[in-house]
């Protein structure tokens, strides 16, 4: 006998049979029927976010981790809440499954002033997702669900909007046989021709190099051989950890220093693989590379997209870099002049980072050691985020250091939250400034909620340190609107029941965060940067404002 479920529970079985375990939510009127499903079948974790760009985030750095992720808004505000975390998991290619509430079908834009509603809701979701979808059929619910899963997981990946009217949710229809899992769209393959072009060029080359981006996320083993082959690779900042910082050919992150500008203008050959080659790694594209450029993107619009291409090849990373390599069986391209040059700009790039930093390179260097080595630093887009922690600090593994890409503040502690529900095992420590935190203070109580094994750093500095640097660099000096009353960050953890610490100097963060990461449980410490001392920092490397 055909078994007779709500759609509810029906999406609550999907996303079960494709090992969904946690869903990120704010509970609503217009979503209930599917928040009931999930609490009845106690399958999946509930994490109650307190606001809806918080809970998309959350799912967004789960996705990174887990594969994908799932988050529950309600419809009208709720959903216009998520739009933000919405465009950053689209900068990140994270597959998140966002489902959302919508009013009655009766009354669907009818501007009939029903409670929750919005203009052309449909509209905003798709412009800030991949893909948008409304369920008008109770009996179609099951395939879009199923349908937008795939979408969300196919390269280039995205998150996908659901719109679920409240009645169609409530409805009760035939559970069908198949409920997954679907199986992303193959990727584009490269021709033969293409990798046959691009090993030629490779052996060609006395001073090849690679640019990886987070298209090679999943190539881990053929970047690191591309490395040892003797061809030096830098990378974007998201896919820093693919080729380990201690790799004799790493150049890391540090494609805005001046040595490795000049690696990049001297080569032969560039190879860019995965990447977006995004302006504020470019300096708003105006780092010199070679003619000789091949780029390799799963995504067949990002050629010539923002640097003139001599070849494209249009495949996934992991499949190109195989077969290149296969043809590269017993070539080296090892030229001992040339790592010696490599190494001398990553140490140059590291003193200079330093230097300019200060006292600031000391607290990086504290958190290094007292983390493990398995631990993730997340980081929110703050004057220390995008100096030391995007660079300096040392990951030698996957997903060790990961950031918001979309550029914007105020995503980093929900970040962390997700990014510690889905590594229960592991240390995660989450970097936010004063300013940012702001935006979503109220998921550190998600963060006690749920008992999270992270540790908040809160670099406070009494406003937006970055608008500060980049008031004094291009606005000859004027300050205007960056100073933000804030909090006791110490006081306030300890409201919430979280054992806290404020720390003056880098010699007192040493010893605190010793003790916050062998804490078993969220920490809070707040870092007063007016005693530690000054950050320079003068905004994104550009070579001009506009």
């Amino acid at each position: 006998m055909t078994e007779r479920v709500n759609v509810g529970e029906a999406i609550a079985r999907v996303l079960e049979a494709h090992q969904v375990d946690s869903i990120y939510g704010v509970i609503s009127i217009h979503n209930l029927p599917i928040a009931d499903a999930v609490g009845r079948r106690e399958k999946m974790r509930f994490v109650a976010a307190r606001g809806e760009a918080g809970a998309v985030t959350m799912a967004d750095a789960h996705s990174r981790f887990k594969g994908l992720g799932v988050a529950l808004t309600s419809t009208g505000a709720g959903a216009g809440n998520a739009v933000g975390s919405l465009i950053e998991a689209m900068n990140a290619g994270s597959p998140v499954l966002h489902l959302t509430g919508q009013v009655e079908r009766e009354y669907l834009d009818r501007d009939a002033s029903f409670i929750h509603e919005t203009k052309d809701q449909l509209t905003f979701l798709r412009a800030s997702s991949k893909a948008a979808f409304r369920i008008t059929s109770p009996d179609n619910a099951v395939g879009v669900i199923r349908e937008a899963i795939r979408v969300a997981t196919t390269v280039p990946m995205g998150p996908v909007s659901v719109e679920f009217p409240i009645d169609v949710q409530a409805a009760e229809i035939d559970l069908p046989l198949n409920l997954g899992p679907v199986k992303a769209l193959e990727l584009p393959q490269a021709e033969q021709a293409e990798i046959d072009l691009l090993v030629s060029e490779i052996k060609k080359a006395k001073r090849p190099i690679f640019w990886i981006g987070g298209g090679t996320l999943n190539s881990i083993a053929e970047v690191k051989a591309i490395a040892d082959l003797g061809i030096p690779v830098v990378s974007s900042t998201h896919a820093r950890w693919v080729l380990p910082d201690d790799h004799p050919r790493s150049l890391g992150a540090f494609h805005n220093s001046a040595g490795v500008e000049q690696l990049l203008k001297d080569a032969d050959l560039m190879v860019v693989v995965g990447s977006r080659l995004r302006s504020n790694e470019t300096k708003t594209y105006s780092v010199e590379f070679p003619e000789n450029i091949i780029q390799v993107d799963a995504n067949p619009v990002a050629q010539q997209r923002n640097y003139k291409i001599r070849n494209f090849i249009c495949g996934d990373a992991k499949d190109v870099l195989t077969r290149v390599l296969e043809q590269l069986q017993g070539t080296s391209k090892v030229d001992t002049d040339y790592d010696a040059a490599v190494v001398a700009a990553k140490q140059a790039a590291i003193e200079a980072l330093r230097k300019q930093i200060d006292q600031y390179a000391l607290i990086c260097d504290h958190l290094r050691a007292a983390l493990p080595q398995d631990g993730i630093f997340v980081r929110d887009i703050t004057m220390s985020g995008s100096t030391w922690g995007s660079r300096l600090f040392p990951v030698q593994a996957p997903n060790q250091n990961i950031h918001s890409l979309a550029g914007a503040i105020g995503l980093g502690l929900a970040t962390a939250i997700g990014a510690s529900i889905a590594n229960p095992d592991k240390k995660v420590i989450g970097l936010v400034g004063d300013g940012g935190l702001m935006l979503g203070i109220g998921e550190i109580a998600t963060m006690v909620q749920e008992n999270t094994n992270m540790v908040l750093m809160i670099m406070n500095d009494g406003g937006y340190g970055v608008m500060r640097g980049i008031q004094n660099n291009y606005f000859g000096g004027r300050q205007y609107f960056n100073e933000l009353h804030t909090p006791d960050y110490k006081l306030l953890g300890e409201s919430m029941g979280v054992k806290s610490w404020k720390v003056g100097s880098a010699d007192e963060f040493k010893t605190v965060i010793q003790e916050a990461v062998a804490f078993e449980g969220p920490t809070v410490i707040e870092l007063d940067m007016n005693s530690i001392g000054p950050l320079n920092f003068a905004g994104p490397p550009q070579k001009k404002l506009y």
